[in-house]
C-alpha cells in the first residue's frame, strides 16, 4: 500500500517504555515499513500533549489514559487522541523517601513486608502526623490522567485512604521526580522507570510497591495520535503501528535486553549509565527488602500476553477511575468514548500484514483471572497472564455502574444514575 506520510516526527519522554520507539528506529523497522522517523525527546507529559494537540508531532509515546481523558468536554483544546497500539504492561512503581520507609517499618513492620505492600502502614503514619500537628505526606505522580496516579489511588483507597483528602498529591515530570524526593519536596513517588531504580541506587529511597501488585498486568504506555491525523493518513497509520508492534516482539526477547539498555543509556533517548537501565529490563528491580509476587520476566512486557493489543476495556477501566476520583464532572457515555479513542481495527490491520496473532473482541473482564488462562476468541489461542487487583475486585466492562457504586472511597462529582441513562 503507498503510503499517504512517510516523514514522521515523533515525541517521547525519557522512560524505559520509549524503548518500543527506539528500537522500531535504530532497528530498522521503521524503515522496513517505508518510514523516515525521528524521534524528539521531551520532559513532561504536557509537553507531549501540548505539542500533539498542536499538530507539531504526528505521534507520540502517550500515557494510556491521556487518549480517552482527551474526548472529555474541551479536554486539550478540543483535540482528540486516539490510539491503535499499547506499548507496554507493567514498568511503575511506588517509591518512598528513606525517612518515609523508616517511619512505615517502625509504624507497622509486618505491613511492610507483606506481599504485596498494602498502604496499611503508610496509613498509621499520616494517623501519627496528624495527632502531631504535622503536614500529611505528599505524593508525586506525573500526570492527572495516567495510570500512575489511578494506580496510587487504588493501592490507598483498598486501605480506606482518601487520596483527595489524606495526603496530598502533585504532579511532576518523570526526570525530576528523585531530584524532588531527595529535596523533601515529596515524600513517595510513582513513576515508570528508571527512576524507581535510580532513586534506589542513589539511596534517596525504596520501591515499595510495583504498580504490577496493585493491577496485575497494568497498563501503561500507548502510540498516541489526533484523530485527525489518523482520518487523514490511514496506511501510513497502520505501517506505523505495524513498525512498532515488530519492535516490541523484538524486545520481548530478553537476549534483546541488554542491548536495548546500552541504546537507550545515549543522551539523546534516557541519558542514563547503563547499570540504572538494566534492573527493570532485567525484572531484578530491588523491593525494599522483599521479593515481588511478579515473575521477573514479567516487569516489563512489550508484546507477549496480546500486550500490544488497544483493549477497550483498559480504556473503559481508566474512565471508570476518572469518574470516581472527580475527574468527569458531566454525564458521558464512557463506551462511546472508549470506542473513540481505542482502535484495535487498526492493531489488527497491522497484525494482519505481520502474521501476528490477535484477539477478535474488543472487550474482555479484568481483574477476574487470579492464574494465567488462553484468550480463544481470537485468530490464533494467545496465552494471556492473571489480571488480579490488590483489593479482590473485578470490572466487567458491561457493568460500569456497579462496578462504580461498590467504591467505598471516591470522588464521585457526577450521577451515576445519568450515565446509565446514557448506557440504557
Amino acid at each position: 500500500m503507498r503510503l499517504e506520510k512517510n516523514q514522521l516526527l515523533i515525541g517521547f519522554v525519557p522512560l524505559i517504555d520509549s524503548a518500543p520507539l527506539v528500537a522500531a528506529k535504530e532497528k530498522g523497522f521503521f524503515e522496513k515499513h517505508g518510514l523516515n522517523v525521528e524521534l524528539e525527546r521531551h520532559q513532561s507529559w504536557s509537553q507531549i500533549r501540548d505539542k500533539l494537540a498542536a499538530g507539531a508531532l504526528d505521534a507520540a509515546h502517550m500515557l494510556a489514559p491521556m487518549a480517552p481523558a482527551s474526548w472529555l468536554d474541551n479536554a486539550y483544546g478540543g483535540e482528540r487522541f486516539v490510539t491503535g497500539l499499547s506499548l507496554n504492561l507493567n514498568g511503575n512503581a511506588i517509591t518512598v523517601s528513606e525517612e518515609l520507609y523508616r517511619q512505615m517499618v517502625e509504624a507497622d513492620p509486618e505491613a511492610m513486608f507483606e506481599r504485596p505492600t498494602s498502604a496499611r502502614a503508610l496509613k498509621k503514619v499520616i494517623a501519627n502526623r496528624l495527632k502531631a500537628g504535622q503536614e500529611t505526606i505528599n505524593i508525586g505522580t506525573v500526570f492527572p490522567f495516567s495510570s500512575h496516579n489511578y494506580a496510587v489511588r487504588y493501592w490507598l483507597g483498598a486501605e480506606g485512604l482518601n487520596p483527595d483528602r489524606d495526603v496530598r498529591m502533585v504532579v511532576a515530570p518523570p526526570p525530576y521526580m528523585v531530584e524532588h524526593l531527595k529535596e523533601g519536596k515529596i515524600d513517595a513517588f510513582c513513576v515508570g522507570e528508571p527512576w524507581n531504580t535510580l532513586a534506589e541506587c542513589d539511596s534517596v529511597g525504596r520501591a515499595i510497591v510495583r504498580s504490577a501488585e496493585i493491577w496485575r498486568h497494568m497498563p501503561e504506555k500507548v502510540l498516541g495520535v489526533r484523530q485527525e491525523w489518523a482520518d487523514e493518513f490511514p496506511e501510513t497509520h497502520v505501517a506505523l503501528v505495524a513498525s512498532v508492534l515488530e519492535a516490541a516482539a523484538w524486545l520481548d526477547k530478553r537476549r534483546n535486553r541488554l542491548e536495548i539498555a546500552e541504546i537507550l543509556s545515549r543522551n539523546d533517548y534516557i541519558g542514563l549509565q547503563t547499570k540504572a537501565l538494566l534492573p527493570s529490563l532485567a525484572g531484578i528491580g530491588a523491593l525494599a527488602n522483599r521479593k515481588s509476587i511478579i515473575e521477573a520476566s514479567d516487569y516489563l512486557i512489550f508484546h507477549r500476553y496480546a500486550a500490544n493489543f488497544p483493549w477497550r476495556s483498559h480504556a473503559l477501566w481508566f474512565l471508570t477511575q476518572m469518574a470516581r476520583w472527580g475527574q468527569i464532572v458531566s454525564p458521558v457515555d464512557l463506551h462511546e468514548i472508549a470506542q473513540g479513542a481505542y482502535l484495535p481495527e487498526i492493531y489488527r490491520a497491522a497484525a494482519g500484514r505481520l502474521g501476528v496473532a490477535y484477539p477478535t473482541i474488543d472487550e474482555k473482564p479484568e481483574g477476574a483471572e487470579e492464574h494465567a488462562w488462553m484468550l480463544s476468541e481470537a485468530t490464533t489461542p494467545i496465552a494471556m497472564p492473571s489480571s488480579r487487583f490488590v483489593d479482590g475486585f473485578s470490572f466487567n466492562p458491561d457493568a460500569v455502574i456497579s462496578y462504580l457504586e461498590g467504591f467505598k472511597r471516591h470522588n464521585l462529582r457526577i450521577s451515576l444514575r445519568e450515565i446509565a441513562d446514557l448506557h440504557s
